[in-house]
């Protein structure tokens, strides 16, 4: 047996040394890089010490855009969980719709992102875009889509919404589809109505999968930078500006790879920690329900 397991480990080497490789070394050299100068006068990995995560200390825009980040992900992923679990509920009652509607709801996910964004674009464009000749129609002016701040944002988490949200009514519908009947029977037994019996019963018992489901678009949602650099390119300003694009500005576009290395390892530190509280206090919050 012990000869088993160890042939078995042997053949999961090569495999897992890729893995190792294709994670490890690009963390470790970004590390590295970090503690260096390389920029476009100055290219290489000549060591400078902890300057440039000092000097993200002082970033106001860095940490503007971090904030930013934070709405538009819990926004979007708020509005993504309501509508998917929604969605979800009313396909898994209407079992005969169920084949068609997973299909259809698998068109955003399945379209280039760089596409629709740029589709998204042309929809909310001021003057040529049908958006403002849908509004029109109910005596509202030309709304400033992509050149007011509030609404260039909010475009941006419909998007993303529009997008997503077909991911999350998957995942939410599978869950369902998992769960035993007996406890909806026996509060349907006992008189409990279908909304009741949601909350009480259906609702709770899908907290294991909804916490998934949260963690998994927030980190998704955290890396979102096709849809606003084709929509907005970060503007009008820097209103739309998250952590991606303004670490994709410093290093591809300014060429400060050293600086734009810091930024990356702190927006992933920052990521972790976030990311570990919001899993424990949804874990906490939806155990609790479903006791």
């Amino acid at each position: 047996m012990y000869g088993l397991t160890r042939y078995k480990l042997l053949f999961l080497l090569p495999g897992l040394l890729v893995l190792l490789a294709i994670i490890l070394f690009p963390l470790l050299f970004t590390i590295r890089v970090s503690f260096s100068g390389w920029d476009a006068v100055r290219p290489g990995l000549d060591w400078i010490g902890g300057v440039n995560y000092r000097r993200l200390l002082g970033d106001g825009r860095f940490w503007e855009s971090l904030l930013r980040l934070g709405l538009i992900a819990v926004c979007a992923v708020a509005l993504e969980y309501a509508l998917g679990f929604g969605l979800a509920v009313l396909v898994w009652r209407q079992v005969q719709f169920r084949r068609i509607t997973r299909v259809l709801f698998l068109i955003p996910m399945m379209t280039t992102p760089v596409v629709m964004a740029v589709i998204w674009r042309t929809i909310f464009h001021e003057s040529l875009g049908p958006a403002n000749d849908f509004v029109s129609l109910f005596g509202f002016g030309p709304i400033p889509w992509l050149t007011n701040a509030q609404w260039a944002t909010l475009v941006v988490i419909l998007v993303d919404v529009w997008q997503w949200t077909p991911f999350m009514f998957l995942l939410l519908l599978a869950g369902l589809l998992s769960l035993p009947r007996e406890p909806q029977l026996a509060a349907a037994i006992d008189g409990a109505g279908p909304w009741r019996t949601f909350w009480n019963v259906t609702f709770p018992a899908m907290a294991p999968i909804s916490v998934g489901a949260i963690i998994i678009r927030l980190i998704e949602a955290s890396k979102i930078m096709e849809t606003i650099y084709v929509i907005t390119s970060g503007g009008p300003g820097t209103s739309t500006e998250t952590s991606s694009y303004y670490i994709f500005i410093r290093g591809l576009r300014d060429f400060q790879i050293g600086y734009s290395a810091a930024l990356s390892i702190t927006y992933l530190i920052i990521m972790i920690v976030l990311l570990t509280i919001i899993a424990k206090l949804l874990t906490t919050f939806l155990v609790k329900a479903e006791n």
